[in-house]
């Protein structure tokens, strides 16, 4: 048994699970991303194809999650900021988190059938309402601009893969 003076934790303190448990899981995260990265069809000829970006992502994200996996097991522990506006003593509000899971989940149901701005207006809607916004139609219409212009300038002007679903299907066409 080791037992540090000045401070320092002695070797029998417990591990902090949490921490420890987020940095596998985004080191795990890393693991994935890289891996399916190959799954990716690349152009003949391009110089800068598709997996640029996936690439670079899982390399940042794998040596994060390492630095962070390292320094939690050598005791390094993140101070709480003293600015958050957090009261600890509360409970975790299980039913909000479990709208939002809802609304996560009914997004990727809905992304094929109605579109994705339809789907991502509802999402953004939906989260504002399960926060507690007092107008939650005001939420739904800036959801509802905002997952416009994203699918006109990523799906029509960039040309990336986000379904236009029945509603928007004409505007598709115009790009």
């Amino acid at each position: 048994m080791i037992v540090r003076t000045g401070g320092i934790r002695s070797a029998r303190s417990s591990l902090p699970v949490g921490e420890l448990v987020f940095a596998l899981l985004m080191l795990g995260l890393g693991i994935f991303a890289l891996v399916g990265v190959f799954g990716i069809r690349v152009p003949a000829g391009a110089t800068v194809g598709p997996t640029a970006f996936p690439i670079l992502v899982s390399a940042i994200l794998l040596v994060s999650s390492s630095a962070v996996l390292i320094g939690v097991l050598r005791g390094q522990r993140a101070q709480a900021e003293e600015g958050e506006d957090i009261d600890e003593s509360l409970p975790t509000d299980w039913l909000t988190l479990a709208k939002i899971t809802a609304l996560v989940v009914a997004h990727l149901a809905l992304l094929e059938i109605i579109g994705w701005a339809p789907a991502a207006a509802l999402l953004f809607g939906g989260v504002a309402w399960a926060l507690g916004a007092k107008r939650w139609w005001m939420a739904l219409l800036v959801g509802c601009v905002v997952a416009l212009v994203v699918q006109i300038v990523f799906a029509g002007l960039l040309g990336l893969s986000l379904p236009w679903g029945p509603l928007l299907g004409w505007l598709g066409g115009m790009f």
